[in-house]
């Protein structure tokens, strides 16, 4: 579901249209990364949801600023005290720590993330989107890999394809 939906989600004509699109896509993203324990994919994913849901109505610097805050507060709180699992049930959320260090690879995470809430919040136009997306999409890629989530890796490859290929249409279109 996430791999189509997200495909869509940057074929889309409105920064507005894309945010919805998107935030479906990573919801469903997210849920995968937590049941990989893929802890630091699941988190940030599941910021990039509420954050594509508020950039719909606000995008000013209080904004930008928290939820890059809010990256780096969910990083620092991963690396200091290591996440080795989470349990949802219907009593709520049981953590586990980890007695080994966190991955470095949540940098990776964390970073993609914070590019990705740069773009949402203070781009409007798609094409810049996009470009912009490039990088973000890259480094999530890159975790998807090291984590071992085939399912995350074809999506960023997916994504990184729907970026270009629409780059590519809309750069032909203008030369027309």
């Amino acid at each position: 579901m996430a791999l189509i939906t997200n495909f869509i989600a940057y074929r889309q004509p409105t920064a507005d249209r894309y945010r919805i699109v998107s935030a479906l896509a990573l919801g469903a993203l997210s849920i995968h990364f937590f049941m990989l324990d893929a802890i630091a994919g699941g988190i940030v994913t599941g910021i990039a949801v509420l954050r594509n849901f508020i950039a719909l109505r606000w995008q000013g610097p209080w904004v930008l600023w928290g939820f890059v805050a809010l990256n780096i507060v969910f990083l620092f709180i991963e690396w200091l005290f290591p996440i080795a699992s989470l349990q949802f049930s219907t009593s709520g959320v049981a953590v586990t720590f980890s007695t080994e260090p966190s991955h470095w690879s949540i940098w990776i995470a964390y970073t993609s993330s914070i590019i990705f809430t740069v773009g949402s919040i203070k781009l409007n136009d798609p094409e810049r989107i996009r470009r912009w997306f490039l990088l973000a999409e890259s480094l999530g890629l890159i975790y998807a890999i090291i984590v071992g989530s085939v399912s995350g890796t074809i999506f960023n490859i997916v994504n990184l394809t729907s970026i270009i290929l629409k780059l590519l249409q809309d750069k032909r279109a203008r030369t027309l």
